[in-house]
């Protein structure tokens, strides 16, 4: 089985552990990435501690589940956005002005589209979650 998107596997394996109220998860393979977007909801609170694990191989996560997310999702494919443009997407991905957060990738680095438009930059869009 080839991964193409190991934050849409990421994000999917959070999703489906939360439907199922599992207490964690695990995800396979880590990345900075995927630890930078897990960092961000963790301050946002929607999930708990998270641990990397170094199995000698690609390392995972370990991450422990809060049941504080309705939904969360990788956007793909990763749509450029302007500063002026995110409003848009997140009345778009969103399901209500102060519920949720997107999550782009900047020059500044990865952070939720509030900072993004507090520092006036735009990025990618890289998930979403509520």
């Amino acid at each position: 089985m080839v991964m193409v998107d190991p934050l849409s596997n990421a994000m999917a394996t959070i999703d489906n552990a939360e439907r199922r109220k599992k207490k964690e998860c695990i995800i396979v393979p880590a990345s900075k990435l995927i630890g930078e977007v897990l960092r961000i909801m963790q301050k946002y609170g929607y999930i708990g501690e998270f641990e990397y694990i170094d199995d000698g191989y690609n390392g995972k996560f370990r991450v422990q589940l809060l049941g504080r997310i309705n939904k969360c999702k990788a956007i793909r494919p990763r749509f450029s956005v302007r500063n002026d443009e995110i409003l848009d997407y997140a009345h778009k991905y969103l399901p209500s002005r102060d519920l949720g957060i997107l999550i782009l990738t900047t020059s500044k680095g990865v952070m939720t589209h509030r900072e993004a438009l507090a520092s006036g930059i735009g990025g990618k869009l890289l998930a979403f979650v509520y």
